[in-house]
């Protein structure tokens, strides 16, 4: 019996529970460097709502979503230090690292909600474009612009960083990345800032701040509205395609799935893993990203029934361990056990199938409607006779053909057989008939029964 707690503590609440986890994280100083920019984060977002509402710019709307996402990415970075601070427990026993991939995840996807947002409201302002004034449009794109590189350049967001670098690149980086090599062929200095791919998020920062500008000047040029709208499907689409990959990658990791760029190395190391002494087979395996960086997997090797497991383990282990940082083996014998044959005098009863195994064996044809030239049903427009041992698809009853090799010598036994003919002629290719000679083995003082004790068409004594 467990034991019996008198005074049993009572179970906190959620927010109890809560508060108690982030006492966990604001141990840690840098907890606090990420609440104070999530402090700024709100203040500016708040400016920038009441400044959208006052030029009725949805370019300037669809910006701002930029900077709600960058609280989102103080949060999934919040959640990262929660997690390395945490250890697998008996409930989760990968830990928690799969928890800031569902924080990316859901960051990613509630960006490009809020991009088909800006543009099913985008469409409809193409029907009736309202009059947009510019009093505080560039102050806020400056402003914005300003807080979201100094976010983004500051906080060190692990599982963003990880992310941006892993996925698939945007239409923005591809087309960015080409006008970057025809810079840097002029100017080669500016290769390691464009190249090989800037950052996604400093990018669409950079091309979201200037179609503002272009949207300011053509509206206090030629009061050209519509240019706002334009303005806002072109920053709806960046952001779109930007996140779009990484929702991707993400989700990928939820799915359980195995990277692409590691599944040649993982074919390697299991060629290895085959060819180490004592392993007979590696089947089953299977292997997933537990989280962003960490692959975990599990294997089943067999191996002799002379091997060391031990051994084995740590061979197998120390090879795959290079890639699978979370790793389960199962190593089992080999349970196949070789017959062995008797080396002494035979017992009248060893063969006797009644007190050992039984073999069932399908109904065969009477002997009539059977050749006895090749024992097979015979049929006016049959092909040559063909013989079928449980081929798959062959309807051919299973023929009991006589064994003609040579036994050893010295157990007593007759040895011998009879004509082939004569077997037909006396009922004995079909079993159950005779009980003068023992099929397969040559043996004549074995009794005349195969599975049953029926005579066809011979009356019981």
């Amino acid at each position: 019996m467990g034991t019996i707690h008198l005074f049993r503590k009572p179970q906190r609440s959620f927010f109890g529970k809560l508060l108690q986890e982030f006492g966990l994280v604001a141990a840690d100083r840098r907890t606090w460097k990420i609440l104070l920019f999530g402090v700024i984060n709100l203040t500016c977002t708040g400016f920038l709502l009441m400044w959208c509402s006052s030029t009725n710019s949805i370019a300037l709307t669809a910006y701002t979503y930029l900077t709600i996402f960058d609280l989102f990415s103080l949060m999934t970075c919040l959640i990262s230090y929660w997690v390395m601070m945490r250890k697998p427990s008996p409930v989760y026993s990968f830990g928690f690292e799969r928890l800031e991939v569902l924080a990316v995840f859901a960051s990613t996807v509630l960006a490009q909600l809020g991009a088909l947002f800006i543009l099913k409201e985008s469409v409809e302002r193409f029907l009736e474009q309202p009059e947009i004034h510019t009093g505080r449009l560039l102050v806020g794109t400056f402003v914005a612009l300003s807080f979201n590189l100094f976010t983004m350049l500051s906080i060190r967001n692990k599982p963003f960083a990880y992310v941006s670098e892993a996925a698939s690149t945007s239409w923005l980086q591809e087309h960015v990345a080409d006008l970057s090599r025809s810079v840097c062929g002029i100017i080669p200095g500016l290769s390691s800032v464009f190249l090989p791919r800037m950052n996604p998020f400093v990018l669409i920062d950079l091309a979201g701040a200037f179609a503002l500008c272009i949207t300011y000047m053509l509206i206090e040029i030629n009061n050209y509205f519509a240019v706002d709208t334009a303005s806002a499907i072109a920053i709806a689409l960046m952001t779109f395609g930007t996140m779009y990959p990484m929702s991707v990658y993400s989700g990928k990791v939820l799915l359980q799935t195995t990277p692409p760029h590691v599944i040649g190395q993982l074919d390697k190391l299991l060629r290895e893993v085959s060819t180490l002494d004592g392993v007979l087979e590696v089947r089953n395996e299977h292997f997933w990203t537990l989280g962003f960086g960490s692959l975990a997997g599990s294997v089943h090797v067999r191996i002799r029934r002379d091997a060391n497991e031990q051994m084995v383990l740590a061979h197998v282990t120390n090879r795959l361990y290079t890639l699978v940082s979370t790793l389960t083996v199962q190593i089992f014998k080999d349970d196949w056990i070789r017959p062995s044959l008797p080396s002494g005098p035979v017992a009248a009863n060893v063969l006797n199938f009644s007190d050992h195994h039984i073999i069932p064996m399908p109904p065969l044809k009477g002997i009539d409607e059977l050749n006895p030239v090749t024992s097979t049903p015979t049929k006016p427009s049959s092909p040559p006779p063909e013989f079928s041992f449980n081929t798959p698809g062959k309807n051919v009853n299973p023929v009991i053909l006589l064994n003609t090799q040579t036994r050893p010598y010295g157990l007593g036994l007759n040895h011998g057989h009879i004509p082939y003919s004569s077997m037909v002629n006396q009922g004995l290719g079909v079993p159950g008939i005779g009980a003068t000679q023992g099929f397969r083995t040559g043996f004549t003082n074995i009794p005349g029964r195969y599975g049953t004790n029926n005579r066809i068409g011979q009356p019981r004594p």
